[in-house]
């Protein structure tokens, strides 16, 4: 008999930018999941009374009682858990020569898109948002305060800034005949879906249309031109012609999603999900964990760690217990709150992007 398929749920917001990509990745991978919606501000009483969660960036993904954090590793999760054998589609389709281009799409989604380019995105964001509590958060996050007036005379330069970007990767689909897709693959990769999320989000974000979401209710949407002056059809036509292809293909695709359940539901779904055995934590890598600069670390099994992101949020790390390592992934046990957490489960954050130490000498 097969073992019942874990609960999939996804938290998150509608104007999360990078929530957008991880509903395209369940999308295109045909995962039925559960949307559970959660404040673009802190606090997230959901998440730390339910799961004892400190980290503060969204989205998180939980698969039974395993809960992955930041989307480079929740697409490796989503990957491994779900693969092309048991009939769902994959990320990482071949090229048409038959190349496998796993790690570049990784490297395209997590050195380009994912950074330089949201960056630009994140620079078209209209100054009445940043008037709002939600820029008050923001700045905490990034550790210093924003100037909403700077902010808004910056947006013309990071308009430019995007021009900037969409002519790097115009050539990406200029004469491409053996496929529409980026690295020429048979399907969508995750190379489409990260630079999709990005110029869909930017656009929206750039005229408006997202902000009352973004802001809890602290702003009203418009509709302005937003980033439409750079990014059109007639300045870019070949990328354009691919980003109009991918919103069909993505469209035409069945809804995997179920939004917003009652939530005490989906805990009790949770609480029922089977642990996983210890050599099942780990997402596969080539070489298993380096004994010998984990010691000199000091990243051994049972020691305290602090986890946090090495861009924003450093100064809201997290703290757990380490429980096992890869080069490309850390699992955790979180410390204990005030409040027992509802549902007893391991953090996995991914080593890139990320700075982990043993929590008495974090601030080193």
């Amino acid at each position: 008999m097969d073992e019942p398929t874990p609960p999939v749920v996804l938290f998150g917001y509608e104007a999360s930018t990078f929530t957008l990509k991880i509903r395209l990745a369940l999308k295109l991978k045909q995962i039925p999941y559960t949307f559970i919606t959660v404040s673009s501000m802190m606090p997230r009483p959901r998440l730390r009374d339910t799961f004892n969660l400190t980290y503060r960036k969204i989205p998180i993904l939980l698969i039974g009682k395993e809960l992955y954090c930041d989307t480079s590793l929740i697409v490796e999760a989503l990957e491994h858990f779900f693969p092309e054998s048991e009939g769902y589609r994959t990320l990482y389709p071949t090229a048409a020569d038959g190349r496998d281009y796993r790690p570049m799409i990784r490297g395209f989604a997590s050195y380009w898109t994912d950074r330089p380019l949201f960056r630009v995105t994140t620079g078209l964001i209209p100054s009445s948002v940043w008037r709002t509590s939600f820029g008050d958060d923001r700045a905490e996050l990034i550790g210093h305060r924003l100037d909403p007036e700077k902010l808004e005379k910056k947006v013309p330069e990071n308009l430019s800034r995007l021009d900037m970007q969409l002519s790097l990767l115009e050539p990406l689909f200029a004469n491409n005949d053996d496929s529409p897709w980026i690295f020429s693959t048979s399907s969508p990769s995750l190379a489409d879906v990260s630079l999709f999320y990005q110029l869909s989000w930017g656009s929206d974000i750039a005229a408006g249309r997202l902000i009352n979401n973004l802001t809890g209710g602290g702003t009203s949407d418009t509709d302005t031109t937003g980033a439409t002056p750079v990014f059109n059809a007639k300045r870019y036509p070949a990328l354009f012609t691919w980003y109009t292809t991918f919103q069909r293909y993505i469209d035409n695709l069945p809804s995997t999603e179920t939004m917003d359940p009652d939530f005490e539901d989906v805990v009790r779904w949770i609480q029922k999900s089977p642990t996983l055995g210890k050599k099942s934590l780990l997402l596969p890598t080539p070489r298993s964990s380096h004994a010998e600069l984990d010691r000199k670390t000091g990243l051994t099994e049972g020691t305290v760690v602090s986890v946090a992101p090495d861009d924003t949020g450093r100064a809201d790390p997290t703290i757990g217990t380490l429980v096992v390592m890869s080069p490309e992934e850390v699992v955790i046990k979180p410390q204990p709150l005030e409040k027992p957490a509802e549902v007893d489960v391991r953090m996995h954050f991914p080593r890139l992007g990320f700075v982990v130490r043993p929590a008495d000498k974090a601030k080193l």
